[in-house]
């Protein structure tokens, strides 16, 4: 029997070498604007975006192989507007992957798929008081 409870991802916790670029990239590609930070603002040990995101700052990271299987496979982030999330990660020189314009690759290998969201889902899950 399937449970009555509803559920979503609250956040993925993600280990990257330059987290100033990524803060960036989440801000300005997909409007995720911070939750929490870590350490001095100018250079985060680690942050939460409003949406999910964590990211933790490991300047020695080196990502494996995309087909290590180890490896988080990719992230799915609904976006309230799929095509302007698009034309503003392409200023970003991001790889785009073979499963679709929507797939991107950010420089440490994270996998990223943007969803566009239907109606006001979005407004709708980030009004959630992920600590209330």
């Amino acid at each position: 029997m399937a449970s009555s409870n509803q559920s979503y991802v609250e956040h993925v916790a993600v280990r990257v070498r330059d987290i100033r670029w990524h803060i960036n990239f989440f801000h300005e590609v997909l409007g995720m604007d911070v939750r929490e930070i870590d350490g001095p603002t100018d250079a985060p040990l680690q942050y939460w975006a409003l949406g999910g995101m964590q990211l933790v700052s490991t300047p020695d990271f080196n990502a494996p192989p995309s087909n290590d299987a180890g490896w988080l496979a990719h992230l799915g982030i609904m976006v309230q507007d799929l095509e302007a999330a698009l034309t503003e990660a392409k200023k970003w020189d991001v790889k785009v992957l073979p499963q679709g314009r929507n797939w991107l690759q950010l420089p440490d290998g994270l996998a990223i798929e943007l969803i566009q969201a239907s109606g006001n889902s979005v407004a709708q899950v980030l009004a959630v008081n992920p600590r209330g």
